[in-house]
């Protein structure tokens, strides 16, 4: 009987291992979030160290939607960002990263960390079945000095510049800054 008993429990702590076999899809998704989200810190941090904040603020604004293209090229799928709050209008969420991102906010508020807020499943738009997978993007170190709250006043001025109506200010570290959002083939 104790046999029997520590055979069922075992297979029953095996059984969901083996199941967790991820889907294809959402280990793209992983990949090409991580290969944007690699190239941009570094250009950001490379940018910033060489040239100062302020220069920081051009890479965001012309250089990482040309990164983000280099990498869709790349992965073959359409790769971005999105938040709740958005610098740039062009990166506004449509109705289902709004949606993702506020599951990703109920998260964080039950405890999650928001470095492992994923999302992965099989959509139809406008008639037409795709993967879309979203991957959130926690507040880091170099994120604060153009989204946090003491933004210096050289950088606050350009980022008033370039985006009159920019609402991604006021982040603390480790708050959910947005999500990379990719879209693929089923």
């Amino acid at each position: 009987m104790c046999c029997s008993l520590s055979l069922i429990l075992a297979t029953l702590c095996l059984t969901p291992a083996l199941a967790a076999d991820p889907d294809p899809r959402l280990l793209a998704g992983r990949e090409a979030s991580m290969a944007l989200g690699k190239a941009l810190q570094q250009t950001l941090k490379s940018t910033i160290q060489q040239d100062g904040p302020v220069a920081g603020v051009t890479v965001c604004n012309l250089e990482a939607p040309e990164i983000a293209s280099v990498v869709a090229e790349q992965q073959g799928m359409s790769v971005g960002r999105t938040s709740l709050r958005v610098r740039n209008p062009d990166n506004q969420p449509d109705a289902w990263e709004q949606a993702v991102l506020a599951t990703f906010q109920d998260q964080l508020a039950a405890g999650a960390d928001p470095a492992s807020l994923e999302h992965g499943e099989e959509v139809v738009v406008h008639g037409e079945p795709m993967y879309r997978y979203m991957k959130a993007i926690p507040t880091g170190e170099v994120c604060l000095i153009c989204h946090g709250e003491n933004i210096p006043a050289p950088v606050a001025q350009r980022i008033d510049a370039l985006y009159p109506d920019d609402t991604a200010r006021d982040f603390e570290l480790g708050e959910l800054r947005g999500a990379f959002s990719i879209i693929m083939a089923p």
